[in-house]
């Protein structure tokens, strides 16, 4: 690989491997919150804020971390708004205390602020308009949860972010260059010391909050029962298990960090907590699991460039498929083994759609960890669903990209469907 492109490909793993604490659309609402309030100087007296359908989704039915039992829209914003820190991005709300939780509550109880459907083709897109006598600022987020994309300040505009065609989003370094050979390059050939610290977060991070899963009690348990199972302790009962745990802790109001992939904290567990438990399990060396960590991460990249930040697809599916095949990755399957495992699991499991975040996204992260083991024991064998078969195509990258026309594309309607059905009284 020539120098150019393993300093893309670790560009992009720094964009995307970003630590956050809670779910991420809240955070991105108690983001936008915490920078209006910044730029504005003063607590506002009012606010207006408009979020496309995906953000309401998203925000329904989780907890706000840092603050009780509070969930929503509105209670992120405040959250945001009272004590956030903006500087701290996706930890904003990592030093919310009694007394801002007990001022969110005050404001929850009055007319402080509305809450709208952004009509919008960004799936991920908000703006917050604070108001102080004749002040007022408006902060716009949009493709990704921190992304600062305009500011404006009584009628003038004081931030425009330049969008670049040849950028991923606009602003990131170009995901074009991946693909499943060049991803399984770089994981071979990467120096460690250049990938260890970002890849060390992640593990220290996101298999803390899965032991804190397995301990606590959070949502149904689902990690600990699947342990307590006749199956317990196999490989495969682990990898989904703590998986499993992580995500209902982090769904149920746990305050502990996960390192995220494209956005996404349920994403960077799938991605990571099954290839670092395989990797345990069966003794390998820190150098294979790191690299193995690499190729998980850089393949749910891949996968989620083409199907976009949000959407009606579960991106369990994506972040599991690239666990799979990392898992056949350290085995030592050959790239073709894992072009093999990548097919048979988007042959499977491709049709769970996304209703938000909540608690019971890690009975999906459990089930689609259950289907990328079996697709990696049938690669294993050299078993593959053929060309033809469904949505299947000739070879991995036409079957990754078709997986993306439909959630990206085909899937448009079943997302506005699936945000009616929740919205309903």
């Amino acid at each position: 690989m020539d120098i150019t492109t393993i300093n893309s490909y670790i560009e992009i793993l720094t964009e995307e491997l970003i630590p956050a604490l809670g779910c991420t659309e809240p955070i991105a609402i108690a983001y936008a919150a915490a920078k209006a309030r910044e730029l504005l100087g003063c607590f506002p007296e009012h606010a207006v804020l408009e979020c496309s359908g995906n953000i309401i989704k998203n925000v329904m039915s989780v907890r706000v971390p840092n603050c009780e039992e509070l969930t929503g829209i509105k209670a992120s914003m405040l959250a945001g708004l009272v004590g956030g820190k903006a500087e701290k991005q996706l930890e904003v709300l990592s030093e919310i205390n009694s007394e801002h939780i007990a001022a969110v509550k005050k404001l929850l109880a009055n007319d402080f602020c509305e809450v709208k459907l952004l009509s919008t083709d960004a799936n991920l897109h908000l703006l917050l308009k604070l108001t102080a006598g004749n002040e007022y600022i408006t902060v716009e987020i949009k493709n990704a949860h921190t992304n600062l994309y305009r500011i404006e300040k009584n009628g003038q505009v004081v931030f425009q972010q330049n969008e670049n065609d040849d950028k991923y989003l606009g602003s990131f370094t170009d995901r074009r260059i991946l693909s499943v050979k060049g991803i399984y390059e770089f994981a071979n050939s990467v120096p460690l010391e250049r990938i260890r610290d970002l890849i060390a977060k992640q593990i220290d991070c996101n298999m803390r909050i899965a032991e804190a899963g397995l301990q606590g009690d959070y949502g149904v348990n689902i990690g600990q029962i699947m342990l307590a199972g006749e199956c317990g302790q196999s490989v495969s009962t682990k990898i989904r298990a703590y998986a499993a745990a992580a995500s209902e802790a982090r769904m149920s109001g746990c305050v502990l960090p996960v390192v995220t992939n494209s956005g996404s904290g349920n994403q960077g567990i799938a991605a990571s907590i099954p290839v670092i438990i395989y990797a345990r399990e069966n003794g390998l060396s820190e150098e294979k699991l790191y690299r193995g960590l690499v190729f998980s991460n850089l393949l749910t990249i891949h996968q989620k460039t083409l199907i976009g930040r949000l959407s009606a697809f579960c991106g369990a599916i994506s972040a599991s498929c690239a666990s799979g095949a990392a898992i056949t990755y350290l085995k030592g399957g050959s790239l073709a083994q894992i072009n093999k495992t990548i097919i048979n699991m988007l042959a499977n499991v491709s049709g769970i759609v996304c209703d938000g975040a909540k608690p019971s996204c890690a009975a999906k992260i459990a089930s689609c960890l259950d289907a990328a083991y079996i697709s990696h024991l049938l690669a294993m064998e050299g078993k593959q669903y053929q060309h033809g078969s469904g949505i299947v195509k000739e070879d991995v990258e036409c079957t990754i990209s078709a997986i993306g026309r439909i959630a990206h594309d085909g899937m448009r309607a079943t997302d506005a469907e699936i945000l009616k059905i929740m919205l309903e009284a």
